[in-house]
């Protein structure tokens, strides 16, 4: 991981990738399958604003340890139809967006994501809230 961001640094980009989550939400109409578009970007906005609320009470490495429970809390995904799962889809890509602002180093991120559950093997909501 490059040098920790610090919690102003963090908020501040979290706050950008909202506001791109919002747009997607305006224009969600646009698109082919507009109400799983919608859910995707609602569900990143969701991602971003609950890291931005811990980031306010936690220290940088704290809030990256929150967004790695919450990673590795998501069941896999991939390989069905885009507009299939856009919550979990969402969620995802919220948090992969995060680990990119971050600077995580890549071993790790793949560490969390080989822990990853299967989709159906939870009972629990896809993303825990703080």
């Amino acid at each position: 991981m490059k040098e920790t961001m610090t919690t102003e640094q963090i908020q501040t980009g979290l706050k950008h990738y909202r506001r791109i989550a919002r747009q997607d939400m305006l224009r969600a109409a646009e698109t082919p399958h507009p109400d799983a578009f919608l859910k995707h970007a609602e569900c990143r906005r969701e991602i971003y604003a609950q890291l931005g609320t811990h980031a306010e009470t936690h220290a940088p490495d704290e809030v990256i340890a929150r967004a790695l429970d919450l990673y590795r809390a998501l069941p896999f995904a991939t390989g069905t139809p885009e507009h299939e799962y856009p919550d979990i889809k969402g969620h995802e890509n919220a948090l992969e967006n995060f680990f990119l602002l971050v600077g995580l180093d890549p071993k790790t991120r793949r560490e969390a994501r080989s822990k990853r559950p299967k989709l159906g093997t939870l009972s629990a909501p896809a993303a825990p809230t703080s």
